[in-house]
């Protein structure tokens, strides 16, 4: 007998594998690495999978049952994942095998009518119970010293009170020592010094010192991204416990991603003194860890999901940090969380749900943000998330503007699905890959923009050198996306500083006249190359002029044809602004003679526009080496001003 090494990715392994688990009453399952025994003759009789730290569709054939094959196969798949840095390997597998993995080293994590979850190796749901438990005890903390400096401010106050009535007192005293040196006949004894023991020396049991155990409570959520609703439920559940944590989802198969979930839940609720918020479980039952394979029906999966996940927070979760209730929200319309809050109340003693908070008869909801982002409609999301989300949205909104950009296909010379234009040092995946790295200093800047104060030039400039440095690191040096990052920059500085989109021109104005002229930028070498005879306006001119042809021209033509539900809006909105844009990459890469060739080009074919002709013209600005990036730039920003100017 050898172990076999299959790829589940080729078709013919995979097809192999499938085989064997179908003669093993198993489901093909999604997996990274699978390693197969095989006998002499070369057959299939034990195989078993990994997706990242899982062990998935173990299966040992039933005449080699009882041959230690089954140890042999797990020691070879722990062995693996520990190689590829996976300290602790977990495995889902039937109620009826515990025991089996149970001798093999694994311990019981979870389990559920259908499943149990397992698991072996250093660490693993012990330093997350530590974790949890060394927060809870910070937490405790913090309210034992909140209570003593309330009480010694009490005391000080007491203590500042009595010393004004003893000085009050002394100078009494003054008065009668010197009427007793008069008459010679008071023998009375002064009132200052009186035995009553003063407030401040109250023998009685402090507040703080009181051992009555205190109510804690979880409330886990996605915020996806963090709404009014969200807040609401938090508030309210934080009025009915002594300290609540709530517990962001970790997994990461969201719009917005978990570190920027969580921070937006962190600021959100900063206001509120016995809320803490805490890392997601690593432990949390995930879709991408869940297996379905050995379960009899499909449908069973959902709930056998959901009672591991709710199994492992009532072991695990809930007493490590000391809490007995768990809040959630009312669900109105989603079936699957409905079914999760009523096996909630199966499964934990202490179940409490919030009515969900309300605007206009609708329940406030992520997915309702989502939609008014896909609509740009921030009116709407103003009035469903508090201002500390803002940033965030600002920021997503500019990252699907580039996005956007990129995804039309075909443009003329430029980089699309398609082909790469006019340009032999990008392609399709490095300018993606260049939007991933430019998103989180969008939020940066948003941030910034959130300031009372208008953010200045050299903050702004800050972000920008650290965002084009990531970039250039991302890209090998290539600079895709310098153009649209000062552009969409300062549109996104300046949106997240207005709360009113009809002022965002202005804003973007008083931003880029803070800013000196530049050099060695293609539209300064455009400058030098026209000499003079023509004025041409560079990326900062335009900015400094709070981009007049956008919000004129470009904005306007764009939203009409969006009304319109034109399936190619973005090409049309592309070609109307290359009739008016002075490109200067276009004069970088050829001459001035060209760059008006171009407008008078974009124009006939806007007059006369078909997709056919679109790519006739893409293919012959890759022949001319002719690349509209300015246009580009400002089609981006001309999106997202879009998404954000209702």
């Amino acid at each position: 007998m050898e172990i076999q090494t299959l790829n589940p990715t080729t078709p013919r392994q995979r097809q192999r594998i499938e085989a064997f688990l179908k003669r093993n009453g198993l489901r093909f399952d999604d997996m990274h690495y699978y390693a197969a025994i095989t006998d002499d003759d070369g057959e299939m009789i034990a195989g078993g999978g990994l997706k990242g730290n899982v062990i998935k569709c173990v299966a040992v054939d039933d005449a080699h049952k009882g041959e230690a094959i089954a140890n042999t196969l797990i020691s070879h798949l722990i062995a693996h994942a520990n190689e590829e840095g996976h300290s602790n390997v977990m495995l889902f597998t039937k109620p009826k095998n515990k025991q089996l993995f149970e001798s093999l080293s694994f311990r019981l994590l979870a389990e559920a009518p259908e499943a149990v979850l397992m698991e072996t190796g250093i660490g693993g749901i012990y330093n997350t119970v530590e974790a949890l438990k060394r927060i809870r005890e910070e937490s405790e903390k913090y309210k034992e010293y909140n209570k003593e400096y309330k009480e010694d401010s009490k005391e000080c106050k007491e203590d500042s009170k009595e010393c004004k009535e003893d000085s009050k007192e002394c100078k009494e005293n003054s008065e009668e020592c010197k009427e007793e040196e008069k008459t010679n006949l008071n023998i009375s004894t002064p009132q200052h010094l009186t035995t009553t023991t003063p407030h401040h020396l109250n023998t009685s049991t402090p507040q703080h010192l009181n051992t009555t155990t205190p109510l804690r409570g979880v409330v886990v959520m996605n915020c996806n991204p963090f709404t009014l609703g969200h807040r609401y439920l938090i508030e309210q559940a934080a009025k009915q416990v002594e300290r609540l944590f709530v517990m962001v989802v970790r997994e990461d198969c969201s719009l917005f991603a978990y570190a920027e979930r969580k921070a937006m839940v962190e600021q959100g609720v900063a206001h509120l003194k016995n809320v803490t918020v805490i890392d997601g479980s690593e432990y949390a039952i995930s879709q991408a860890t869940f297996p379905t394979y050995f379960l009899k029906r499909l449908d069973d999966a959902a709930d056998t999901q959901m009672l591991l996940d709710l199994d492992l927070f009532r072991r695990h979760i809930a007493p490590a940090l000391g809490a007995t209730v768990r809040f959630v929200g009312t669900e109105p319309t989603d079936r699957l969380t409905r079914r999760y809050n009523q096996l909630m109340h199966e499964v934990l003693a202490d179940v409490r749900e919030i009515v969900r908070l309300e605007k206009e008869g609708n329940a406030v909801s992520a997915s309702r943000v989502r939609k008014a982002m896909e609509q740009g409609d921030m009116s709407t999301i103003r009035q469903l998330v508090p201002p500390t989300t803002l940033p965030y949205i600002i920021a997503h909104l500019a990252t699907q503007a580039l996005q956007a950009e990129l995804d039309t296909t075909p443009k003329p010379g430029l980089v699309d699905k398609d082909n790469n234009g006019a340009h032999r040092d990008m392609d399709y995946a490095l300018m993606q890959r260049s939007i991933d790295t430019l998103h989180p200093y969008f939020v940066k800047l948003a941030l910034l923009g959130c300031a009372d104060a208008l953010p200045t030039h050299t903050s702004i400039r800050d972000i920008g050198i650290e965002a084009e440095k990531a970039m250039l690191s991302a890209t090998n040096g290539v600079n895709t996306h310098k153009g649209a990052l000062f552009s969409m920059g300062l549109a996104v500085v300046a949106a997240a500083h207005e709360k009113d989109t009809d002022s965002l021109q202005t804003t973007i104005k008083a931003l880029a006249a803070s800013f000196p002229d530049t050099n060695g930028t293609h539209g300064s070498k455009a400058k030098l190359l026209s000499k003079g005879t023509t004025a041409i306006k560079g990326a900062l001119d335009n900015a400094r002029e709070g981009y007049e042809m956008l919000f004129a021209e470009w904005l306007p033509f764009y939203i009409e044809r969006r009304k319109e539900r034109d399936a190619h809006t973005l090409h049309k909105t592309l070609l109307r602004i290359m009739c008016d844009l002075d490109d200067t990459n276009v004069i970088y890469r050829t001459d001035l003679a060209t760059a008006e060739e171009v407008k008078q080009e974009a124009r006939a074919l806007l007059d006369n526009f078909s997709k056919t002709a679109l790519k006739d013209m893409d293919r012959h600005y890759t022949t001319r080496n002719i690349s509209p990036g300015g246009a580009a730039d400002m089609l981006s920003l001309t999106i997202f001003i879009g998404s954000i100017q209702t």
